[in-house]
C-alpha cells in the first residue's frame, strides 16, 4: 500500500508487552497478518496461556507489576534477546508511558503506538485540556493550576462549585480520582487522591473538574497516520461504571443520535489532527441530559472495549494499528466508514460484587466460555489468578441487528458462563443487562449507585433454594449411605442432618431419601422435594414439582460449586466443622486481611485511641486500595504489618484492646479504585 512520499517503518516479529487476553487478542491479529509473536512474563505468569502460545517468551522479572511488567529496560532487553523488531504495549501497563515509547524508539524497536512527544502531549489532563481548547474542543470548567496546597486546591473547588472532580493528571481508569460533595471532606479526598496517584504513576498531580450530573460516558474511536490523514468510528457508550471503571460498554450509543455523532466524530479528528496523531486513540467526552458534551481525556492506545467497535464497523482495529505502524496510510476515508447493528460488551472480573466488588483470587478450578459470542480470555480450567494484576478476566461480546437482540444474547451467554473456583461478577452483570432501566437505554455513570439493591439481590424464583440444592447434590454424590441409583429402594433412610452454608448464611438442612426413590430436604423449617433424573461426574438432572432441570457441579474440599438456572453459587459444607467464633467478625479486637494483598498505607500507631470503623491500614490487590477499619473501638495495642509487606486473606495484622468508644462514620468509601485497565 505505499506509494510515493510514504515512509516505511516494516517489521517482522512482535513482542508484546502485556500479558493475559490483551497479550493474546494481539497475538491473533498479529500472527493471521504473518508476524512472530514474542510474549513476556512475571514468575507469577510462567504457565499463563500467553506464554504458551506465543512463539517465544522471555521472563522478565517478579510477580509485582512494577518488579516486571512495568520495568521498560526489561522488556526492551527481551525484545533484543528473542530477535524482536518492534513492540506493541497492548492496552495497559506501558501503553501510555512517553518514557517507555522513547526508549524503544532509540532502541530501534517500532513502536506500535503513537509518538512518544503525542503521548507526552496528551497524557497529562492538565496539558490535554489546554490543547482541545485551543482546537476548539469543548472542555469541563476546572483547574489545572501549579499550586497543589490544600488551601490553593479547596479555593479552587469553591470557586468552581461542589461537586467537583478530582483527577490525577498522569493517568486514568478511576486512579486518582474523587468525587467531592462538600468543603468539608475535600482536603482528605484530595490527600487521598494524591496519594493514590502518586503510587500508581510516580505523580500526584491532580487538577480539578466541575461534576457533571448524571452524565453519559462517551468515547469516540479515532485513527490517525502519519501522513496527516484521520478518521473516527464512531461513539461507545461506557457509561455503566462502578467506582469510575468501566463495566459495560455498547456501541452505538442509544443516547446519541446521527448528528451529535457526526459532531462529535468531527470535533474528535480535529484534536487528532491538531496534534499530528499517529496510530490509535480514544477521546472521552461527558454528555448531559441536554445534549451538551465536554471533553475529559484522551487515551492513547486501543481499550478495552474496543471489539464493540469491531463488531458494528467489520473492521479489525490491531490490523490497523499494525499498518499505520508499519509506515502505511489509512486504508479507508470518514465516508468509508460503515456501521451495522447493535453490540455489547461485559467485564467479567474476580470481584465480589456483594462485598463492595471486593477483587478476589485463587485457582479457577473449572472455565466453561460461552458460545456464540465473541470472548477475549487468557485463563483456562486449573489457572491460578493472582492478586497482582487487574480483576478483569475476561469480556464478553454480543453482536445483534438491534440493541435488545445484542443484549438478549448476552445475557444468554453469561448464564451459560461457567467459573467455579473464584467468585465473578457474572450474575450482577447479567442483572445489570436484564435491569429495565439499562433495557430502555436510559442508563448513565448513576446507574449502578442508584440501582445497586436490586442489581445485588438474590435472584428471585420459584425452584428449590441453593442450600437444599447444595445437600441434595452432597448427599448424592457423597454424603449418602448408599451410591445413587435410579428407583425404589428397599429400606427406609434415617434424616441426615447438614450445615451448608451459601452467601454468609449457615442453614441447618436435614436431607433422607424416601422409599420411592425420591429426595426431602428441609431447610430451616421448609420441606423440598425431588426426583434424580441421571447423575455423571459433574452433572446431576432432578426433578421439582413439574419442572426438570440440571445443575452442574464440582467439589473441592469443603467448598461445592453449583452451576443451575443460569446462576453460578458457592456453597460451603460445615457439618462436620467447628461453628465459626465471634472473633473471626473481629469482636475480639483483632483485624484481619480481608483479602491477599500489599500494605499501602498504616493510617495508625501502637497507642492510638480509635473508634470503630477507623481506618488502621489500606492494602492494594489487584489493582484496588481496600481501607481495613478498626472492627470495635479502643486502643491500638499493635500492627503486625509494615508498608510493602505482602499479607494474606485473614492474616491478623492489628489488635486492638476493647475501649466503649463512638463508632467513627467520615463517610468515606470502604474501598477505593486503585489501578485499573480503564
Amino acid at each position: 500500500m505505499s506509494g510515493e512520499g510514504t515512509r516505511l517503518t516494516p517489521f517482522r516479529s512482535i513482542l508484546v508487552a502485556n500479558r493475559g487476553e490483551i497479550a493474546l487478542r494481539i497475538m491473533r491479529t498479529a500472527r493471521r497478518l504473518g508476524y512472530r509473536v514474542v510474549a513476556v512474563y512475571s514468575s507469577a505468569d510462567a504457565e499463563a496461556v500467553h506464554v504458551r502460545e506465543a512463539d517465544a517468551a522471555v521472563p522478565i522479572g517478579d510477580a509485582l507489576p512494577a518488579q516486571s511488567y512495568l520495568r521498560s529496560e526489561a522488556i526492551i532487553a527481551a525484545a533484543r534477546a528473542a530477535g524482536a523488531d518492534a513492540v506493541h504495549p497492548g492496552y495497559g501497563f506501558l501503553a501510555e508511558n512517553a518514557a517507555f515509547a522513547a526508549a524503544c524508539r532509540d532502541a530501534g524497536l517500532v513502536f506500535i503506538g503513537p509518538s512518544p512527544e503525542a503521548i507526552t502531549a496528551m497524557g497529562h489532563k492538565a496539558g490535554a485540556k489546554d490543547i482541545m481548547a485551543a482546537a476548539g474542543v469543548p472542555c469541563v470548567p476546572g483547574y489545572q493550576g501549579a499550586d497543589q496546597s490544600d488551601d490553593g486546591l479547596l479555593a479552587e473547588a469553591r470557586r468552581i462549585g461542589f461537586p467537583v472532580m478530582i483527577k490525577a493528571t498522569a493517568g486514568g481508569g478511576g486512579r486518582g480520582m474523587r468525587l467531592v460533595k462538600d468543603a468539608e471532606s475535600f482536603v482528605e479526598l484530595a490527600r487521598s487522591a494524591r496519594s493514590e496517584a502518586n503510587s500508581a504513576f510516580g505523580d500526584g498531580t491532580v487538577i480539578l473538574e466541575r461534576a457533571i450530573v448524571d452524565p453519559r460516558h462517551i468515547e469516540i474511536q479515532v485513527f490517525g497516520d502519519r501522513y496527516g490523514n484521520a478518521i473516527h468510528l464512531g461513539e461507545r457508550d461506557c457509561s455503566v461504571q462502578r467506582r469510575h471503571q468501566k463495566v459495560i460498554e455498547e456501541a452505538p450509543s442509544p443516547a446519541v443520535s446521527a448528528e451529535l455523532r457526526r459532531r462529535m466524530g468531527d470535533v474528535a479528528v480535529k484534536a487528532v489532527k491538531a496534534i499530528g496523531y499517529e496510530g490509535a486513540g480514544t477521546l472521552e467526552f461527558l454528555l448531559d441530559g441536554q445534549g451538551d458534551f465536554y471533553f475529559m481525556e484522551m487515551n492513547t492506545r486501543l481499550q478495552v472495549e474496543h471489539p464493540v467497535t469491531e463488531a458494528i464497523t467489520g473492521l479489525d482495529l490491531v490490523e490497523l494499528q499494525l499498518r499505520l505502524a508499519a509506515g502505511e496510510p489509512l486504508p479507508l476515508r470518514q465516508d468509508d466508514v460503515r456501521f451495522s447493528g447493535h453490540a455489547i460488551e461485559v467485564r467479567l472480573c474476580a470481584e465480589d460484587a456483594a462485598r463492595d466488588f471486593m477483587p478476589q483470587s485463587g485457582r479457577m478450578l473449572r472455565w466453561d466460555m460461552p458460545q456464540g459470542v465473541r470472548v477475549d480470555h487468557g485463563l483456562r480450567s486449573g489457572a491460578e489468578i493472582a492478586p497482582f494484576y487487574d480483576s478483569m478476566i475476561a469480556k464478553i461480546i454480543s453482536h445483534g441487528e438491534t440493541r435488545d437482540e445484542a443484549r438478549r444474547r448476552l445475557i444468554h451467554a453469561l448464564r451459560q458462563t461457567i467459573a467455579f473456583g473464584v467468585t465473578t461478577n457474572q450474575g450482577f452483570l447479567a442483572e445489570c443487562l436484564d435491569h429495565p432501566v439499562f433495557a430502555e437505554g436510559g442508563a448513565t455513570t448513576s446507574f449502578i449507585g442508584a440501582h445497586r439493591d436490586e442489581l445485588l439481590a438474590p435472584p428471585a424464583g420459584d425452584g428449590p433454594p441453593v442450600a437444599a440444592l447444595a445437600a441434595l447434590v452432597l448427599f448424592v454424590v457423597g454424603r449418602g449411605a448408599l451410591p445413587w441409583r435410579r428407583g425404589r429402594v428397599l429400606t427406609a433412610a434415617f434424616p441426615l442432618p447438614m450445615r451448608i452454608e451459601v452467601a454468609g448464611r449457615v442453614h441447618e438442612v436435614e436431607i433422607v431419601r424416601r422409599r420411592d426413590g425420591g429426595y426431602v430436604a428441609c431447610v430451616d423449617g421448609a420441606d423440598h422435594g425431588f426426583q434424580v433424573d441421571a447423575l455423571d461426574a459433574d452433572n446431576l438432572r432432578f426433578r421439582s414439582g413439574a419442572i426438570s432441570e440440571t445443575v452442574t457441579f464440582l467439589r473441592d474440599g469443603e467448598r461445592l460449586y453449583l452451576h443451575a438456572r443460569g446462576q453460578t453459587f458457592a456453597a460451603r459444607d460445615l457439618t462436620h466443622a467447628a461453628p465459626d467464633r465471634a472473633a473471626s467478625q473481629g469482636s475480639d479486637g483483632k483485624l484481619r486481611a480481608a483479602l491477599t494483598g500489599r500494605v499501602v498505607a498504616v493510617h495508625g500507631r501502637p497507642g492510638d485511641v480509635v473508634a470503630a470503623g477507623q481506618p488502621i491500614l489500606s492494602l492494594e490487590a489487584m489493582k484496588m486500595e481496600h481501607v481495613h477499619v478498626a472492627p470495635i473501638g479502643g486502643t491500638l495495642t499493635a500492627i503486625h504489618a509494615a508498608v510493602g509487606d505482602q499479607v494474606t486473606s485473614g492474616r491478623i495484622v492489628a489488635e486492638i484492646a476493647p475501649q466503649d468508644i463512638a463508632p467513627k462514620d467520615d463517610g468515606a468509601p470502604a474501598a477505593r479504585q486503585k489501578e485499573g485497565g480503564e
